[in-house]
């Protein structure tokens, strides 16, 4: 049922992607305002953003509390997701960050990060960390500025995975955030667990779910079924997280893993951060265990990660207990996003 529901609404995105594509060239904006279940006020918008000389558009969801907000958080999702991630419709009272923010008082802003989700789809060579980093920049203006419609004070920028190394690289290149939030991404990987994701992906166009997108060959996603190996264990396997997250999974493009990886992962630009910093990581195949980072612990994590940034710098840190690499779909969820509201309150503030 959800292969069914996923190919239905990623036909639908299609089509609605291609008539925003116009619209945008056109210079207008599609704003639709919705009101959530909770409260929250969403709407969808599409950011007219130039990448490398090449007009594209970024799509996201815009959430409010309905009381309003000052800050808003913008959030990148990792490599193969989608802003799905950040508001996970399976059991979303325990799993949707965005329902957590939102009721603590936060906007936020999920993104669809290029050549995913209702964002358009550019020429994956030109698809980079750093390429994505400044259109994700180009959002932020926007945010911070009201073109979009809400005027925000204070941005917080959050990135899950390859979405975290995309925010570390834009906070630091342009000093725009007041805040920093990395989850699923740390500066020492497991070669083992990271051998283990590459080898469960494949060309997006051999993907039936991708197949007329219109991807070059430089897109990749996941085989079918493989995500909970790679993705949630060793959390348990909860069937309907695990069917919610292959029927939303997305792509990514092979030159963003071929730039962040090789440059000691994102340590020149982390270096360079000069706002607070939450790292957040679950028991991760990819960064944590022997010779990678100790994530057994708060402490272990912050002893690991602080060598890469700055002398003195404003380091919280957090380890989520008994799941992988994709922590918004652990049962235990609901504790870590109360961390980051904290970090949030006492940093930043609403």
């Amino acid at each position: 049922m959800f292969g069914i529901l996923g190919g239905l609404k990623r036909a639908a995105g299609r089509r609605r992607r291609a008539v925003v594509l116009v619209l945008v060239a056109l210079g207008f904006l599609l704003v639709p305002v919705s009101a959530r279940a909770d409260g929250a006020s969403c709407r969808e918008l599409y950011f007219p953003v130039t990448l490398v000389a090449l007009p594209q558009t970024m799509h996201g969801t815009l959430c409010v509390p309905s009381g309003g907000a000052n800050t808003v958080q913008v959030l990148v999702p990792g490599g193969t997701y989608n802003s799905s991630y950040w508001d996970i419709g399976y059991q979303p009272a325990i799993r949707s960050y965005r329902l957590a923010m939102n009721n603590a008082g936060y906007a936020t802003l999920a993104l669809d990060r290029l050549g995913t989700g209702g964002s358009s789809t550019p020429p994956s060579a030109v698809l980079t960390t750093i390429t994505e980093a400044a259109v994700v920049h180009q959002v932020i203006q926007a945010v911070r500025s009201g073109a979009q419609g809400p005027r925000f004070g204070k941005v917080i920028l959050a990135g899950h995975s390859f979405g975290s190394g995309t925010a570390s690289i834009e906070a630091a290149t342009f000093a725009d955030v007041d805040a920093v939030l990395v989850t699923g991404l740390a500066h020492r990987l497991n070669l083992t667990g990271t051998t283990a994701v590459f080898a469960s992906t494949y060309p997006a166009m051999l993907d039936p779910r991708f197949a007329r997108g219109g991807y070059d060959v430089g897109y990749l996603t996941t085989m079918p079924g493989s995500r909970y190996s790679i993705f949630h264990a060793p959390g348990p396997k909860v069937d309907g997280a695990i069917a919610f997250d292959e029927a939303t999974k997305d792509t990514s493009a092979y030159e963003q893993a071929a730039d962040l990886f090789p440059i000691g992962i994102i340590a020149p630009y982390s270096l360079l951060i000069d706002r607070p910093v939450m790292v957040v990581l679950g028991q991760d195949t990819v960064f944590c265990g022997l010779l990678a980072t100790d994530c057994a612990s708060a402490g272990g994590i912050k002893a690991s990660e602080t060598p890469y940034y700055a002398a003195g710098a404003d380091l919280t840190t957090y380890a989520l207990q008994g799941y992988g690499h994709a922590i918004n779909y652990a049962p235990n969820a609901p504790d870590y996003f109360k961390a980051v509201i904290a970090w949030a309150d006492r940093k930043v503030g609403r």
